[in-house]
């Protein structure tokens, strides 16, 4: 029997302690010079994050959700219009879609559990004004399929891409496809603050004129003046210094995560009773870089209370309902089955750059165990 090891399915604390020098350094350069909201940290991170991202513009935003209505009401989304997205996402994407006043409109995933384009195409009307493509797990969606469809049907192509920040298809960049493509930095995101945070990506300079409005009460950035209605829902200057101090050793991260996504598939690829995300480089035209690891059991939730047991904790993502299966929302007889197949089986393992070769092997060794594989 493996032994009894403590491991977090994501260890908060670290994520301070691993740099506490540094980052203390960070936020008390903020403190002492009193700059919190708008301020040169927070036009540094942009610069630096949409230099990263190979985009126009990068504006940080209050959180992620905030991110995408944003983004939507922008781009002129609102009542009357329809905008097609996955069943297999964080409600946060929906509710983005219902507050600027359209409607949701879900549909499944494919094979790969990402955003299937047949089932889009099947979805479409004359409402139908935009096609949202989540980038879940680390992973990009088929954007050309989705670009092709949108073409086809003269509709807008956008992103949400809380989970995806770093992921590339055909070597382009998740969040900078679409007329605009959003990234959260909630503390265990990728890129991660010490709070709620945000941006909206994009290379229209119209779009990138409206957000900077909406999200600072309408005023104009140069004049100050109040030009149009908005919203405040600004990233503080605190936490844009310490993105932008972590944002230099991103690809670091990103490289740990793969290793790590590595030797899952090299201790657990040969399990029957497992299904596993692609392996880092399986798929060309990919480049993953595993916000999270999420594998696929008959017998989920018995694995899950076994490694609870041992100490390992693990997550059902989403509290294991896909959107359209919250009841009180309102979307009837709404079928996804390879949506609701998938929320059947599939299991967040511990994944993040905390973990250690020593973690890894524990939680694999239990998992062989519990399926009598044990080495």
């Amino acid at each position: 029997m493996p032994p009894t090891r403590n491991i977090p399915f994501f260890n908060y604390p670290a994520l301070f302690a691993e740099q506490e020098q540094e980052l203390t350094e960070v936020i008390l350069d903020v403190c002492r010079r009193g700059a919190y909201i708008l301020q040169q940290d927070l036009a540094e991170f942009e610069k630096h994050l949409a230099a990263y991202m190979g985009v126009k513009h990068a504006f940080g935003v209050a959180n992620g959700t905030d991110a995408i209505w944003l983004g939507l009401k922008a781009c002129g989304i609102g009542p009357g219009d329809e905008v097609i997205l996955p069943s297999h996402t964080y409600i946060a994407t929906a509710a983005a879609v219902h507050f600027v006043g359209a409607t949701p409109v879900l549909a499944d995933i494919g094979a790969d559990h990402m955003l299937d384009p047949g089932s889009v195409a099947a979805l479409v009307t004359p409402r139908t004004k935009a096609i949202m493509a989540v980038q879940i797990n680390g992973r990009t969606c088929a954007m050309d399929a989705l670009q092709a469809l949108a073409d086809r049907h003269g509709l807008m192509l956008v992103e949400d891409a809380a989970q995806g920040l770093g992921s590339r298809f055909q070597g382009r960049m998740a969040g900078t496809f679409g007329r605009f493509g959003t990234l959260s930095f909630y503390p265990a995101k990728l890129l991660g603050c010490f709070g709620d945070g945000g941006a909206v990506l994009t290379d229209d300079d119209g779009i990138a004129e409206q957000i900077a409005l909406l999200r600072d009460h309408g005023r104009h950035p140069e004049t100050g003046q109040v030009v149009a209605w908005g919203f405040n829902s600004r990233l503080d200057n605190l936490q844009a210094a310490i993105l932008d101090f972590k944002l230099k050793t991103f690809d670091q991260d990103v490289a740990r995560r793969r290793a790590i996504a590595a030797h899952y598939q090299a201790r657990l690829g040969d399990l029957p009773e497992l299904a596993l995300p692609p392996a880092p480089d399986a798929d060309p035209r990919h480049f993953d870089v595993f916000q999270n690891y999420e594998v696929e059991s008959e017998r989920r939730d018995e694995l899950r209370a076994y490694l609870e047991q041992h100490g390992v904790r693990s997550i059902v993502q989403w509290a294991g309902t896909p959107v359209h299966r919250f009841e009180a929302l309102g979307f009837g007889e709404t079928r996804l089955p390879t949506t609701e197949r998938f929320f059947q089986r599939c299991l967040l393992l511990p994944m993040n750059t905390t973990l250690n070769e020593e973690d890894v092997d524990a939680i694999c060794d239990l998992i062989r165990a519990f399926h009598g594989h044990a080495d």
